[in-house]
């Protein structure tokens, strides 16, 4: 039976019921993803917020449905991007509600054990998640780091020493598929020298093909249009938004601050395509190279 509540609270708690219900059928759908631990873990989540529903409904007395997209929308993402970025973006979410959960807790305040196992106990489990690509997000930081700095600063370079979309382009190709062959041996060799249980094969893979990825999405500019100044536009708004997906995904899964790591990144990496643009107009100059 419903216990007597004010309007706003008993709103407030059919939004937690739908959120717990929904979560737990997005727990599930991802527990059908994976073997072992991962899976144990999951199907452990989603029975306490299997719990955490009916204890709300105590308060509210009303039954009510989960959302059926939001259950779609994450199975797609954990596809994607990840089981460890699927999760911790839905518990990014139940994050913002906390200022809700206070409100509620105030008025009533026997359901604080509710929250606090909401807060508290959940964390603990996510963070025992163990998914291999989590574990090599240093070796694509530095794929996709070098390749933003050192590419961006070619093409920059190129575009004035050489004037000619096609030249640009290919130089830029070449430079990025050579300089991504030596940052995949460099990481082997120095996950070789280094006691970690890091796989040097998959370190070196992950830097390789995240570099590789960066070099063909920076370069396509180049080869699509036959202005070089339009070209270096497009590519330098692509490495922006390069930057703020990773920037977005390294901070949801590493929990840190998303406009510093950003920041960094791309003042980084515009820096020193500002630097190189400069070089190749003194080079043109310097050296009277007209392509």
């Amino acid at each position: 039976m419903a216990k007597l509540i004010d309007e706003k609270t008993r709103e407030l708690i059919i939004q937690f019921q739908r959120n717990e219900l929904t979560e737990y059928h997005t727990y599930r759908a991802l527990s059908q993803r994976v073997e072992g631990k991962n899976r144990e873990i999951l199907q452990k989540i989603a029975e306490d917020e299997k719990r955490h529903y009916h204890e709300w409904v105590k308060y509210s007395g009303v039954e009510v449905k989960y959302s059926r997209f939001y259950v779609f929308l994450y199975r797609i993402i954990a596809a994607i991007f990840g089981l460890t970025f699927a999760i911790k973006m839905m518990e990014r979410n139940e994050q913002e509600a906390e200022r809700n959960y206070e409100y509620v807790r105030q008025q009533i305040p026997e359901i604080a054990p509710i929250i606090q196992d909401e807060m508290e106990h959940e964390k603990l489990l996510v963070n025992m998640i163990d998914e291999r690509r989590i574990e090599y997000i240093g070796s694509m930081v530095l794929g996709l780091n070098d390749a933003l700095v050192e590419l961006t600063g070619a093409l920059a370079g190129f575009t004035l020493a050489m004037q000619n979309t096609r030249l640009i382009g290919m130089a830029g190709l070449i430079t990025g598929i050579a300089a991504s062959l030596s940052m995949a041996a460099s990481e082997y060799l120095s996950q070789k020298s280094e006691t970690s249980d890091k796989s040097p094969v998959r370190a070196a893979l992950y830097t390789g093909s995240t570099y590789i990825v960066a070099v063909a999405l920076l370069v396509l500019p180049f080869f699509l249009v036959n202005s070089y100044y339009l070209a270096i536009g497009i590519t330098l708004l692509l490495v922006l938004l390069i930057i703020w997906l990773f920037s977005y995904f390294v901070s949801v899964v590493r929990e840190i601050s998303f406009r510093h790591f950003f920041l960094e990144m791309a003042g980084i990496s515009l820096g020193v395509a500002l630097i190189s643009f400069g070089i190749g107009w003194i080079a043109r100059l310097l050296f009277h190279v007209d392509v």
